[in-house]
């Protein structure tokens, strides 16, 4: 909604001061303030020194026709909405304006009641938009860092050791559960480092077959297996001179892990197939929602790598240990999804946010993003309150309380207990009870097998756990 104290500024250009008093008179009932103007030049003078929510814009004109100025105005002003406006018949014109940034278009005659619906949704639009840049302008200023939001001292930790290793070309490990933000934080060391004009890449070690991982990394000649038709180049060579993210890495083969400890020993890759080193610069970045240093002891992680990876671990910490969080965070995820969506964003109110407190939030921040989305798109009231909540987030709000284990109890035992009690309540389902857990698939059926139980079904080929 708009600030009532300010009357948003609509702009009409035309050349044809009929057209353009015409026009006024349709909004001669609407709160806004008029501007009219001649010309494509002195339309650009006044978007360039005042705050326009709307330009209403016909195409054909002398000196600056609408096209060039559509293109000027969205350079100098982003978040300006653009009506173009064009003769009867005439829709290519049209057409070409929107592909360039214009966000609809009328036909002459206008319609009254036409013309002022698509007005009042581009001024809702616009303010929409400007909210979203104040936000975004007071959260980076105050709590954030490359998108990355919190005020509380666990996010503070975290932003502090970013900016403290990102200049450098240490390794770093992301360490923390799903839907925490690891990739965002990746995203922040390398845009803060002497590479952010390189290219990041990210690699899900865990979504790619076992077969594949090492092609996908390292590339492949022409002929290095069936279907190999032509050079590929790997994640590594088009990474180079920027960051490479190895997301997931504890899902990684021991042959892969092998062939990682080299290049980040020797810096040079090989090609599947190949029989010439490629030296390279990359940058290396890591993530995972695994214990690692448990995978060393199973013996499904190279120790040596482990500690080459983890030259500096950034602790993730999960949503539910950062409540204090969570208005700020459910407020911009919420303006997101209202920009995103194109609707006008609706307040928090005070039972919902208690609710948000009370939830325990499994899925971290991609749960609360994609809780905003259903919100916006479903909500018909003013206010979201706690009725208007999922039933999963209203009856299971409870922050639970972890289960007591007995003193002294091996951790292994507990473990197992842990991955059998999840199991039995999947109903057997091995890729949710993973989800559940945190840990990838193949983790899973590696230690099913160790204790014994069933694992003749043999694990999917890929798999998505982030």
């Amino acid at each position: 909604m708009t600030d009532p104290a300010h009357e948003p500024t609509i702009l009409i250009v035309d050349d044809d001061a009929t057209e353009r008093e015409q026009t006024r008179r349709i909004f001669r009932s609407e709160a806004y303030d008029i501007v009219d103007v001649g010309s494509g030049v002195e339309a650009l003078g006044i978007i360039e020194s005042r705050d326009v929510a709307v330009l209403l814009t016909d195409l054909k004109m002398p000196e600056m026709d609408g096209q060039e100025l559509l293109r000027h105005a969205k350079e100098a002003r982003p978040e300006l909405q653009v009506i173009v406006v064009t003769g009867f018949g005439s829709v290519e014109g049209a057409v070409d304006a929107m592909q360039a940034g214009a966000g609809d278009f009328l036909q002459k005659p206008l319609d009254i009641q036409t013309t002022r619906a698509r007005v009042r949704k581009a001024v809702e639009k616009h303010e929409l938009e400007r909210q979203n840049v104040a936000l975004r302008e007071q959260v980076d200023s105050v709590y954030g860092l490359e998108n990355m939001i919190g005020a509380s001292l666990a996010m503070q930790e975290v932003f502090r050791k970013i900016r403290r290793v990102a200049p450098t070309n240490a390794t770093v490990l992301l360490l923390g559960e799903s839907g925490t933000g690891k990739e965002l934080a990746a995203r922040a060391v390398h845009n803060l480092s002497p590479r952010a004009r390189a290219r990041f890449l990210p690699f899900n070690c865990a979504a790619v077959t076992r077969e594949l991982v090492e092609s996908e990394l390292f590339g492949y000649n022409r002929g290095a297996f069936t279907g190999a038709s032509r050079d590929k180049p790997g994640y590594f060579e088009e990474a180079n001179g920027g960051t490479l993210l190895l997301d997931e890495i504890g899902e990684m083969t021991m042959d892969a892990q092998a062939k990682l400890l080299r290049v980040l020993e020797e810096r040079e890759i090989m090609r599947v197939g190949g029989t010439r080193a490629i030296p390279i610069d990359v940058r290396i970045l890591a993530s995972t929602n695994r214990e690692l240093e448990e995978a060393v002891r199973d013996g499904t992680f190279r120790e040596d790598l482990y500690h080459r990876i983890k030259v500096f671990p950034i602790d993730i910490p999960p949503l539910r240990d950062r409540r204090e969080d969570l208005p700020l965070l459910a407020e911009h995820h919420l303006m997101k999804a209202a920009e995103e969506h194109g609707v006008p964003p609706k307040p928090l109110g005070v039972s919902a946010m208690e609710a948000f407190r009370r939830y325990d939030w499994p899925g971290n921040i991609r749960e609360l993003r994609n809780l905003m989305s259903f919100l916006v798109l479903s909500v018909e009231g003013a206010v979201i309150t706690e009725a208007d909540l999922p039933d999963s987030l209203r009856n299971g709000s409870t922050a639970k309380r972890p289960e007591l284990v007995e003193v002294g109890r091996s951790m292994d035992d507990i473990e197992r207990e842990a991955i059998l009690r999840t199991l039995k309540a999947t109903d057997g389902n091995k890729t949710k009870a993973a989800e559940m857990l945190g840990i990838g698939l193949r983790t899973l059926y590696r230690k099913l097998d160790r204790y014994g139980e069933d694992v003749s079904d043999e694990p999917p080929e890929t798999n998505d756990d982030d």
